[in-house]
């Protein structure tokens, strides 16, 4: 039985004026993508996607400086053009999960899923143990978790609550219509280890910065730090680890959902030896799926920081 969690507006009843301005905004839009057709809503996310790059410049030198360090060949048009193409994947993956309770449902799904692996990652997600389903800020990794949901395979998402509860509440009732439960990054190592005692599924994002303490890997060829949890998880439970993407092939709302790797306990080998190798196994299977498809992914957050004194010393020996 998936873990039930308080809706944040209920523990808290105090916001602010702007917080439930910036929600009556924030459903005003949800409410207009919903009447606009999917076709209407690409062209509109082009021209918004536009505005960012040329007139309205959003994030752009942090942008600019991830593109640059990890594609260091690039041509300044071509980060421009990638630039511009992840925008509008952005905003075209809101779109379409604000259409997808109507328009995606149990009969249609497959003409908008293409799941090559479907066999192989059904065989371990209905297994009598735990699933540590694994992905990134990639693709449209929301539409994954809902469709997962049709399915009939309850999972639950650690993630950090968003600021606005009023917001966090309305993507959390999204998540759960889909069968897709939350839980809040601090403070819930005891839910996890209940939902992994109950051979639960538990899907995270791993390209989330952990800190100077955490496992520093390299990622897309720079050092980056990754939550020592997602490997933990997999070692001390021996639950299999799952890493796949739902890549959008075409218009919207046309995806792959893809394995792109599994880790299992029972299985053995090198990457399961310790935290660093299994949390360097699932990067790197990461790292060639982003690479074929960069504009799909979130260059606006900074994956990148600076290793602490002794990570830098021991990379420069």
């Amino acid at each position: 039985m998936p873990i039930a969690i308080t809706p944040q507006a209920q523990e808290n009843q105090t916001y602010s004026l702007k917080d439930r301005f910036a929600y009556t905004v924030f459903r005003t839009i949800i409410c207009l993508l919903q009447m606009i057709p999917l076709d209407r809503c690409d062209r509109i996310c082009w021209l918004i996607a536009r505005i960012f790059c040329n007139w309205i410049p959003v994030r752009q030198s942090l942008i600019r400086e991830n593109l640059e360090m990890i594609f260091p060949n690039w041509t300044p048009e071509r980060s421009e053009r990638v630039t511009e193409q992840m925008w509008h994947h952005m905003l075209l993956m809101a779109c379409e999960v604000a259409q997808a309770p109507r328009k995606v449902h149990r009969e249609n799904w497959h003409e908008h899923f293409h799941i090559p692996d479907r066999r192989s990652m059904l065989k371990i997600v209905m297994d009598d143990r735990p699933t540590v389903l694994v992905s990134a800020h990639f693709g449209n990794f929301e539409l994954a978790g809902f469709l997962t949901g049709l399915f009939g395979i309850a999972t639950t998402t650690v993630a950090r609550p968003l600021d606005n509860g009023f917001v966090h509440d309305y993507v959390t009732k999204f998540r759960s219509m889909g069968g897709q439960y939350y839980l809040p990054k601090e403070g819930s190592s005891q839910q996890i280890q209940d939902l992994l005692n109950r051979n639960g599924n538990l899907t995270l994002l791993a390209d989330q910065h952990a800190g100077a303490k955490g496992c520093w890997v390299d990622f897309l060829g720079k050092p980056a730090s990754c939550h020592k949890g997602l490997a933990l998880f997999t070692l001390s439970s021996g639950a299999p680890m799952i890493v796949c993407c739902n890549v959008r092939t075409g218009g919207p709302l046309q995806f792959d959902l893809s394995v792109l790797g599994i880790a299992d306990p029972v299985e053995g080998g090198e990457h399961l030896n310790s935290v660093p190798s299994l949390t360097r196994w699932y990067n790197e299977c990461l790292e060639g799926i982003i690479r074929l498809f960069p504009e799909q992914y979130w260059w606006v957050h900074r994956r990148w920081r600076e290793p602490p004194p002794q990570r830098r010393s021991s990379r420069a020996a």
